[in-house]
């Protein structure tokens, strides 16, 4: 059985705060035994998620928060971003490929969620919010206890 943990941030809506995000994710999938490409697919789907709750919930408004949660529940991570913003009126057009309301953007963010994870679910009221909640099973592999040792290969 994979080591079940949770973690909620709640995060300014700026710009600088995406990479923090992506740094307390990679942090707390450590145990997890990820590739390094399963770890940059997540963290990429994440920083998506994030971007697009500074960018469209909020028009990077630098006062408003959203809130990240990072979760492995019975081999499964989860990762739910939510604000509080001005929300999606129709999610079904939002998540087309190349589908964007602003024209300086490609539109692709829900294309890498999508593709990077292995469910993707959007909930969103117009005025009210959006949450995006992504999962994605992880390997079967025992994450290391405290205290084992780990061998590390010098390389030069």
């Amino acid at each position: 059985m994979v080591k079940e943990n949770r973690v909620v941030l709640h995060v300014k809506s700026i710009g600088e705060n995406v990479a923090l995000v992506r740094m307390v994710a990679s942090g707390f999938l450590i145990p997890y035994d990820l590739t390094m490409e399963e770890l940059d697919e997540i963290k990429i789907a994440l920083s998506e998620a994030a971007t697009n709750c500074i960018i469209h919930g909020y028009a990077e408004q630098p006062d408003k928060e959203f809130t990240v949660l990072l979760e492995v529940q019975d081999q499964t991570l989860t990762i739910q971003v939510s604000d509080t913003g001005v929300g999606i009126s129709d999610i079904a057009q939002a998540m087309l490929p190349a589908f964007s309301t602003r024209a300086e953007h490609m539109g692709l963010g829900f294309v890498f969620m999508q593709t990077f994870m292995d469910g993707v679910e959007v909930v969103s009221s117009p005025g009210e919010g959006t949450t995006v909640t992504m999962y994605k099973q992880l390997p079967l592999v025992e994450p290391l206890a405290e205290g084992d040792d780990c061998e590390v290969e010098e390389i030069g």
